[in-house]
């Protein structure tokens, strides 16, 4: 009996998405032309900033839709999941598909982004290639499927860049194109590369509380700044359901201040949290920690 030969992944390259991204930052250096700029202008893309990524992308569509961390009701789930939708990141389905694979297999050849196959390519590099295996509609649809049969995330999976689009029409019959280069491309360019930040960052500096096998994460202060405290990358590898990723009282988590307020309103309960222990080894001053997962019920 033959053993048939293993089929070797292969990568496309994708002109469009290259095409798309480059559009996004051209779109971006508009901002620098001074007839562009207004104070109204930032403000309605710092706004948005916080909207898509802290409650979109940090709590909407990571926290809560991948790895269920807290429950919340049904509309302000999709509230929370269309403000990610905005981010233009993929739709629901595919980003929670991609992201589930980032963890079954982190730093390896079943990860999407591997931090081992060098910054740039965990950073960015990976979404300009289709990959045969790990983009299969088919396979992501295996890591989604407790929510792929919704058609509310369907639907913004489908239509995230209409969406996006008729974001971009309002912002201009309100305030013009100022706002438009402000709330959508400078908004979506800061919003990626925050983002894009844990994947690649998050696996190259900082320091590591949890000792994981073949695992780069890092917890990195300053990408916990920029990312709404996604930064704390390793205690989220650590313990993926956690709601809160800043575990120590200097792991600043904004994304965690906003489900404390949502539970404080009664809009959030069963939140999964870890539960630090520090451990002093045996004949040694030195101390590791490890985590217990609890509930904090609303």
């Amino acid at each position: 009996m033959v053993t048939p030969t293993p089929v070797k992944p292969t990568y496309t390259f994708s002109a469009g998405t290259a095409g798309f991204f480059a559009f996004l930052h051209i779109g971006a250096l508009f901002a620098f032309m001074p007839s562009l700029f207004s104070w109204s202008a930032v403000a309605v893309m710092l706004v948005l900033y916080w909207m898509t990524a802290s409650l979109g992308i940090c709590l909407g569509f990571h926290r809560y839709l991948t790895h269920k961390g807290l429950e919340i009701p049904q509309w302000l789930a999709y509230f929370l999941v269309f403000c990610g939708t905005l981010a233009c990141e993929n739709g629901p389905l595919k980003w929670v598909g991609h992201h589930r694979m980032h963890h079954a297999g982190s730093d390896t050849e079943k990860d999407p982004h591997s931090a081992r196959k060098g910054f740039w390519w965990a950073h960015l590099t990976w979404m300009l290639y289709r990959h045969s295996e790990l983009d299969d509609p088919k396979k992501l649809a295996s890591y989604s499927g407790d929510i792929s049969g919704d058609p509310v995330y369907q639907f913004f999976d489908r239509h995230f860049i209409a969406i996006q689009v008729a974001l971009g029409l309002a912002l201009l019959a309100i305030g013009g194109i100022s706002f438009v280069v402000w709330g959508i491309f400078v908004r979506i360019v800061v919003v990626y590369h925050a983002t894009w930040l844990v994947n690649s960052a998050a696996h190259y500096f900082g320091y590591k509380t949890f000792a994981l096998e073949n695992d780069l994460s890092t917890n990195c202060w300053w990408v916990g700044l920029i990312a709404w405290g996604e930064g704390w990358h390793n205690n989220h590898h650590a313990f993926p359901q956690s709601a809160r990723h800043g575990l120590r009282p200097w792991e600043i988590d904004l994304t965690w201040a906003s489900i404390c307020v949502l539970r404080a309103l009664g809009l959030a309960k069963n939140i999964k949290v870890v539960q630090l222990e520090k451990v002093l080894e045996a004949g040694s001053a030195k101390a590791s920690f490890r985590g217990q997962m609890v509930r904090k019920a609303a």
